[in-house]
């Protein structure tokens, strides 16, 4: 089973809070996703009339889909409990965060999940500090083996 991850949103963002969400999916989307066709570029979560939306998130046609196939970029429904629903509106109100998907996987019952973080953005020197971090990381594990 696929699991997706976000990378671009760990370099970009420090992320404070993480939910893990059920979504409304059609089949069709399901199967792409069991495929691992899916893309995070540009999405980003939003919140409507106490609802949870996830726009502009890439999910591939099927391949072997019929004529009524998914459109790949419609706005998804976040299933998430109410309470963390306006824990969740009430730190978006705050300066500089956002609400953004880290990672899609298939849970033990085979139910398509995502976990959305509650985040803020980096600065330059945060990025670079990132990217220092990383080196050191792989620098040492060069030496241990």
């Amino acid at each position: 089973m696929a699991e997706l991850k976000n990378r671009s949103a760990f370099f970009e963002y420090h992320i404070d809070t993480k939910y893990e969400a059920g979504m409304v999916l059609l089949g069709s989307e399901v199967k792409s996703l069991r495929q691992g066709k899916a893309s995070f570029a540009d999405s980003y979560c939003l919140i409507h009339k106490g609802e949870v939306w996830l726009k502009s998130m890439h999910i591939s046609e099927y391949s072997h889909g019929s004529a009524n196939n998914h459109e790949p970029l419609r706005d998804r429904k976040l299933l998430l409990q109410k309470r963390e629903i306006k824990k969740i509106e009430s730190k978006l109100k705050e300066k500089g965060y956002t609400l953004i998907p880290l990672r899609i996987f298939f849970n033990e019952k085979s139910l398509a999940k995502i976990e959305i973080g509650l985040a803020k953005g980096k600065k330059l020197h945060d990025k670079r500090e990132s990217i220092k971090q990383k080196d050191m990381e792989k620098e040492m594990r060069r030496h241990l083996k």
